[in-house]
């Protein structure tokens, strides 16, 4: 299992109905909302291939702008 959060920006005045979707999605641990360049941060948990999951999943919710995907390496905690 892989673990992965995306940085996802969203149309204007979308991000609670974006967030929402994203938070019912198999795969999704959690959805925060955020301060910066984007709106929300996504943790995932992924037995499938991240660049499907991101291309085919995240990137087709309506009203998701652009992402940035962080993948990660280990846990500390």
């Amino acid at each position: 299992m892989e673990t992965i959060f995306v940085q996802v920006k969203c149309g204007p005045g979308s991000a609670y109905s974006v967030a929402q979707t994203l938070a019912d999605m198999d795969g999704v641990s959690e959805v925060y909302s955020v301060s910066g360049p984007y709106d929300l941060l996504v943790k995932c948990h992924l037995e499938e291939d991240v660049g499907h999951f991101v291309n085919e999943k995240i990137h087709l919710v309506s009203d998701v702008v652009d992402t940035s995907t962080i993948i990660t390496f280990n846990a500390f905690s």
